[in-house]
């Protein structure tokens, strides 16, 4: 849901032209973009003087990414370090884009369809190459079930299945964090004062972050699945 004034647009209104054009049209994109620089520059914060005893950016993203690979191993198992950035950028990411949607004249990504049906296209397929690199032409025994005589009905039933996820993904995040901030807006509005919604947005950091939280957890499940009992012979 957009704010009545994007700061961005109007810097961009300023320029004119293509790309004032562009701001207006794809704000998902323009504010995506500044997620990803402010991350890009943190991170070059917290690790350009890195220390033993880490302290201020550097002891915060140490906490965060240890909190991360924690969570991620107690899932998924030893042998899903390969994906560890994969995962890690995808939590941080989801929370500063929900994050950036409570920040007057800003706006949320992941607010916008397109972005979390990109970010679940990008689950889909991984998931499904990961089935393919574990298992082989075997993979497709997943799909069967467990009696011959039912798999073509479990075929179409475990397509249908695996098809909602991108449904699920995509419209979960999607549909919360655009209704946060719908409800954050109309409070401002009829209010007419900042403090008054200021509780509501509370309650949105917090959702912003369990909603992170909720779509890293499904890929980790989703993926983990995929890999079968190759995975738990790893441990």
């Amino acid at each position: 849901m957009e704010h009545p004034i994007m700061f961005l647009a109007v810097i961009a209104d300023l320029i004119g032209g293509p790309i004032s054009h562009f701001a207006h049209t794809y704000p998902h994109i323009l504010y995506s973009w500044m997620v990803m620089l402010v991350l890009v520059v943190l991170a070059r914060l917290a690790t350009s003087r890195i220390t033993m005893v880490p302290k201020g950016l550097q002891n915060l993203f140490e906490v965060v990414v240890e909190l991360v690979y924690n969570f991620q191993m107690s899932v998924m198992g030893r042998r899903s370090r390969a994906f560890f950035p994969l995962m890690a950028t995808l939590m941080i990411y989801v929370f500063f884009c929900n994050f950036q949607g409570l920040i007057p004249g800003s706006f949320a990504p992941t607010s916008n369809l397109n972005v979390t049906l990109s970010l679940a296209v990008i689950i889909f397929t991984l998931t499904h190459a990961v089935g393919l690199k574990s298992h082989g032409a075997a993979y497709i025994k997943h799909f069967m079930g467990p009696l011959p005589i039912l798999a073509p009905l479990m075929f179409v039933i475990e397509i249908v299945s695996h098809l909602s996820r991108l449904i699920s993904l995509s419209l979960r995040l999607f549909g919360n964090v655009m209704g946060e901030d719908l409800v954050i807006l109309i409070l401002f509005m009829l209010a007419g004062a900042y403090f008054v919604p200021l509780p509501m947005m509370f309650l949105g950091l917090f959702t912003g972050f369990l909603q992170a939280f909720i779509i890293t957890l499904l890929a980790m499940i989703y993926i983990s699945e995929a890999m079968g009992e190759e995975e738990e012979h790893g441990h």
